[in-house]
């Protein structure tokens, strides 16, 4: 897979502009409470044949979210990592992880397309590879214990608002 998904991102908008879908700007609905259908991305990559349901649904409104690598997520992780309950080594290897991903800021790492028919949401995502590695950072770093500072969010909300 491609290391960002900018240029499919701007080809999904042409696209849901083209077709006159009604594209609303969202927050990513993974947090949302209700019934998701997830489309297999693995087999069918295609999001025309994802968006191709909705119409024939007759669904014009597609939820559109797209999420970028920032720096600051970054900067937060290095210092959660400096709290967490891990050895020298353990923070040695998160650390050069974290710092590793810094290629990437500034990317589309993943995308989400949903739309709502009767009471369920469907949802299309697509992720780089590199963003699967972050989430596996995120997870040692949770598993670890790391604490968010007071009046911190943790990982910058990296998984909800970003």
């Amino acid at each position: 897979m491609n290391p960002n998904l900018d240029s499919l991102s701007e080809e999904i908008q042409q696209y849901l502009e083209g077709e006159h879908f009604i594209i609303f700007r969202s927050l990513s609905r993974s947090l949302d409470e209700g019934s998701f259908v997830y489309w297999d991305a693995g087999r069918q990559p295609d999001y025309r044949k994802f968006l191709d349901c909705a119409l024939q649904l007759g669904v014009r409104l597609i939820h559109f979210h797209t999420r970028e690598f920032r720096h600051d997520h970054r900067e937060e992780a290095l210092e959660l990592v400096e709290e967490a309950d891990l050895t020298r080594e353990e923070k040695r290897d998160l650390q050069r992880r974290i710092k590793e991903l810094a290629i990437y800021e500034g990317f589309v790492c993943a995308i989400e397309l949903t739309f709502d028919f009767e009471g369920r949401i469907y949802v299309y995502e697509l992720e780089t590879e590199w963003f699967e590695e972050w989430r596996d950072i995120l997870d040692e770093l949770d598993a670890s214990d790391a604490e968010p500072a007071e009046g911190e969010s943790g990982y910058g909300g990296f998984y909800s608002n970003n």
